[in-house]
């Protein structure tokens, strides 16, 4: 990525139960990374890949309407993330992989070969899977709502620990069964509560 001015950027932190967020936004206060302080050294990578080498993370305070929304979030209005302005940076592929995944509803699932389907490329599974293993602002574009093929939970960049904290907030049945229920689509929702239906 080529920039004629370096960007600069503002790096934020945020408690929640599930361990420290790192928030990176724009000048405007889009969203650009959400990742967790555990894993910051990847989080400053991924920034340079997407914004270019030269810019800047300055340290700072997570914009009010981002703050207000993720705390929302993590006290059960699971809605409020939707709508957050986000700017990723990313290919073509990968940022419309990442606007498929903010279409799938709160408490639901979907396989990565669902994902592919969704935005019309049924036989790239694995660049979705790649895709969704690349996005930069996790919870807000809901990587961890997409599972495996057989109802297994796969990766998650934040650890699988975190995936099945999150699914399990967000109402999926999180039991002893070592698969989960994957929605193909159809249907309504558990609770109007739990977002919009992904048409």
């Amino acid at each position: 990525m080529d920039h004629a001015l370096p960007e600069c950027l503002t790096l934020g932190r945020l408690a929640t139960p599930i361990g420290e967020a790192l928030i990176v936004t724009d000048e405007e206060g889009r969203l650009c990374a959400l990742d967790w302080s555990d894993f910051e050294s990847r989080l400053l990578r991924t920034i340079r890949r997407h914004h270019g080498p030269a810019t800047t993370l300055n340290p700072g305070p997570v914009p009010r309407r981002i703050v207000a929304a993720v705390e929302a979030y993590f006290s059960g209005h699971l809605t409020s993330l939707e709508g957050l302005p986000c700017r990723t940076g990313g290919t073509p592929f990968q940022r419309e992989v990442w606007e498929a995944l903010r279409k799938i509803p709160v408490g639901r699932t979907l396989s990565y070969g669902a994902l592919a389907a969704r935005i019309g490329r049924p036989k790239a599974v694995r660049a979705v899977g790649l895709a969704n293993g690349a996005n930069p602002i996790g919870v807000v574009v809901p990587c961890h709502r997409v599972i495996g093929a057989n109802g297994t939970l796969t990766g998650y960049g934040g650890g699988l620990h975190r995936k099945r904290w999150l699914l399990a907030h967000e109402g999926v049945p999180m039991d002893e069964q070592p698969t989960l229920p994957i929605w193909q689509g159809y249907g309504a929702p558990p609770s109007a509560a739990r977002g919009p239906i992904w048409q």
